[in-house]
């Protein structure tokens, strides 16, 4: 008989951890579902599973590493798997696929409610400052009729037939008999005997509802907002559930949001960038004016502290960046263009690489305008 140990490929001072990692992979790896046909795998997942059922238990554990397998024989069933033991194996295997072992409790008819989810468009500066927004949903809410209990007035509830009020059904995969919650009563182990008529039986009738909704400063797209309890009613009086409303943003016809700053790109008369002076430029808040030194360039940008989006915890706000670019008019008036081909006159048209020459070249520039 292999150790079992080995089987796993852990030491013999693994930890529980550990012991119950290396069983994950195994049984992920060696599952019939995964080798189906493969009577090699089926064995080996015997064996795997046989390991584990004695080095996850303590005391198990503890006799086999003193006389050996000896020391565990008769302490499991048909197979050598010990029922109680084999329960625990549901947190392993359950998430791979999907069943569970030997858990026989009924979970009774009382349910949480379903979460919903929500879509909510908001306005580019209802993002940045917060609103309040009137959202349609439709929801499931307890039934007047029976008050939530699926039953007409005074009806109680009997055990399911199906699982024979255990909650759950019993079913064969591969060489193992698997328990799932009962599709029929869904787990609960009652059945309605005479379903209300408004809900049939459900206890929950769907509405349509408007909520308002606040929207706190700062959001962004994507955002998740939840609310809590504003989702599906429970069933049998079970706690409801909650609605989670995914926002989206409207883009802003002048503005780009990068975290809580704001980018502007504003284009400046060719006059103010060679010569300076004062622009105006757009914010979330209106209109306020930065100052242009002379000789800008395009690409320079001017910071204005605190003029962009609230964070969302509260601490302040960002910044909004702009980002100067040259505005060349698409038509010219006759004086515009008797002036630009003055300007061309005086300094030529040949294009070249930037020189030494360029500092003096702006000045001449200013010197033009200022005549």
């Amino acid at each position: 008989m292999q150790d079992y140990y080995e089987i796993l490929g852990v030491s013999k001072d693994a930890d529980p951890d550990t012991i119950k990692s290396a069983y994950r992979k195994f049984a992920l790896k060696y599952h019939p579902d995964r080798n189906p046909g493969n009577k090699e795998a089926e064995e080996k997942f015997k064996a795997g599973a046989e390991a584990y059922s004695v080095l996850s238990d303590a005391e198990k554990r503890a006799r086999y590493d003193r006389f050996g397998p000896e020391g565990v024989q008769g302490a499991a069933g048909p197979g050598g798997f010990d029922p109680v033991t084999f329960s625990d194996f549901a947190d392993i295997l359950g998430d791979f696929f999907g069943f569970g072992f030997g858990d026989s409790g009924r979970r009774g008819r009382r349910r949480q409610g379903e979460d919903l989810k929500a879509d909510l468009s908001l306005t580019f500066e209802e993002a940045a400052f917060g609103a309040e927004k009137n959202l349609k949903i439709r929801r499931f809410e307890r039934c007047d009729s029976c008050r939530g209990t699926g039953s007409k007035e005074g009806e109680s509830t009997v055990a399911c037939p199906t699982c024979r009020g255990r909650g759950r059904v019993q079913f064969r995969q591969g060489f193992f008999a698997l328990e799932r919650p009962c599709p029929d009563c869904e787990g609960s182990g009652e059945k309605v005997r005479n379903p209300c008529a408004e809900c049939r039986g459900d206890g929950r009738v769907p509405r349509d509802r408007t909520l308002t909704i606040r929207i706190p400063a700062g959001v962004d797209e994507g955002t998740r907002v939840r609310l809590s309890g504003d989702g599906n009613f429970g069933r049998a009086g079970g706690p409801p559930g909650d609605l989670y409303v995914v926002l989206a943003v409207e883009p802003h016809e002048h503005f780009r949001r990068e975290g809580v700053d704001l980018i502007l790109t504003w284009a400046i008369p060719f006059p103010t960038a060679v010569l300076g002076g004062t622009v105006t430029v757009p914010t979330l808040e209106g209109e306020t004016t930065i100052d242009i030194p002379p000789a800008t360039a395009a690409g320079k940008v001017f910071t204005l502290k605190g003029k962009g989006v609230t964070r969302v915890d509260g601490r302040g706000r960002g910044d909004e960046h702009v980002v100067v670019t040259i505005r060349v008019p698409k038509k010219l008036t006759s004086a515009q263009r008797e002036a630009i081909e003055q300007l061309a006159e005086a300094f030529g048209t040949d294009a070249a690489p930037p020189n030494k020459e360029e500092k003096s070249f702006i000045e001449r520039i200013r010197e033009f305008f200022s005549n």
